[in-house]
């Protein structure tokens, strides 16, 4: 088992983030078909696969919900597709850690042509919208509400992947692995996800994934002043 994990983990190397123009083209004009949200890259999300209790550093995988897990912070398309994954960090770890100390967050944060959409767990920045806490007036009521309803696919996606490889679903028990094979095995599981959407086997009609950490509000009047500044002038156009 651990050769096919290591060598579907080396092998299908198909979780890549829009990069060319054709390809940045593509995410903006599926995405915005979606609820009219302009200008989006992906939809990122953070979401908890159950491990059992690793012998170190025990209490830092018990996550927020009172279980043994990872959270995994996945970035998906419109299609469903996952364009970048995270999977290392203890479940005690929130979102915006993760996202914090990503490879994505540093490249993005060097300067984009589009934006991230996270929910309220995560910060406001120039490359990254989050909803308006407490909104105030009619448009950034349709701002949320399009924002939500864009940002929905990388739910729907994580609700897709975890029926399909019932190892990660919540009701399939626990990955009995150390670590690191656990680690491989969501891994797998991902890029296979990505194989069955490029092969169009069809998805099943599932719900929004029930296990995705639970919003711990950040709050976003101490953000940077170009994101809060982008996200007005997205809040105009609603």
């Amino acid at each position: 088992m651990d050769r096919v994990l290591t060598s579907l983990c080396h092998h299908l190397q198909n979780i890549k983030f829009p990069s060319g123009g054709e390809e940045i083209r593509r995410s903006k004009t599926d995405f915005f078909g979606k609820a009219g949200f302009p200008n989006v890259l992906g939809a990122i999300d953070g979401t908890l696969i159950k491990i059992q209790a690793p012998s170190e550093n025990e209490p830092s995988y018990v996550c927020r919900k009172g279980f043994h897990a990872l959270n995994v912070q996945a970035v998906a398309d419109a299609s469903l597709r996952f364009t970048d994954l995270v999977c290392k960090w203890p479940g005690a770890v929130h979102d915006s850690f993760v996202f914090k100390n990503s490879n994505l967050n540093n490249i993005l944060s060097q300067g984009c042509s589009g934006w991230l959409l996270g929910d309220s767990g995560y910060p406001l920045k120039s490359y990254l919208m989050t909803p308006v806490n407490n909104p105030k007036n009619q448009q950034e009521e349709n701002y949320n509400s399009s924002h939500c309803r864009t940002r929905v696919v990388v739910e729907r996606v994580f609700g897709v992947l975890k029926p399909r490889f019932r190892c990660l679903h919540p009701t399939g028990g626990v990955l009995l692995f150390s670590i690191q094979k656990c680690i491989h095995t969501i891994v797998a599981c991902f890029k296979l996800h990505n194989k069955c959407i490029q092969d169009k086997i069809p998805i099943p009609d599932v719900d929004c994934d029930a296990d995705t950490q639970d919003e711990e509000v950040i709050n976003n009047l101490q953000v940077n002043a170009a994101g809060n500044q982008i996200r007005q002038r997205v809040i105009q156009l609603f």
